[in-house]
């Protein structure tokens, strides 16, 4: 994989996110593996209340595959009321976005 390209993608996908989900939802990365091809993302905010919760945080995953990274949640674990910890697996790269 293309450590640059995907930390980049990573990032620019957050920010997309965070701007049109905040203040419902915030995310930010904790943890990006290359080797290994995961990230840890926290999402926080009122969303957690909400039914769907699995939903907000898949959304991310849909954001990065527009931008050409193939990336699925793998598990969330809730922290507390308003924080979550979302686990990504990177499947690959989609017309190898390199």
């Amino acid at each position: 994989m293309c450590p640059d390209f995907l930390n980049k993608t990573i990032s620019s996908s957050i920010e997309l996110y965070n701007r049109t989900r905040s203040p419902e939802a915030t995310a930010r990365l904790l943890e990006l593996d290359e080797k290994r091809g995961f990230f840890k993302v926290e999402f926080t905010g009122s969303f957690c209340l909400t039914c769907g919760l699995r939903d907000w945080i898949e959304d991310l995953a849909y954001i990065l595959r527009s931008k050409g990274v193939d990336a699925v949640l793998e598990e969330y674990v809730e922290k507390d009321e308003f924080k979550i910890i979302g686990s990504f697996k990177i499947k690959g790269l989609i017309n190898d976005g390199c």
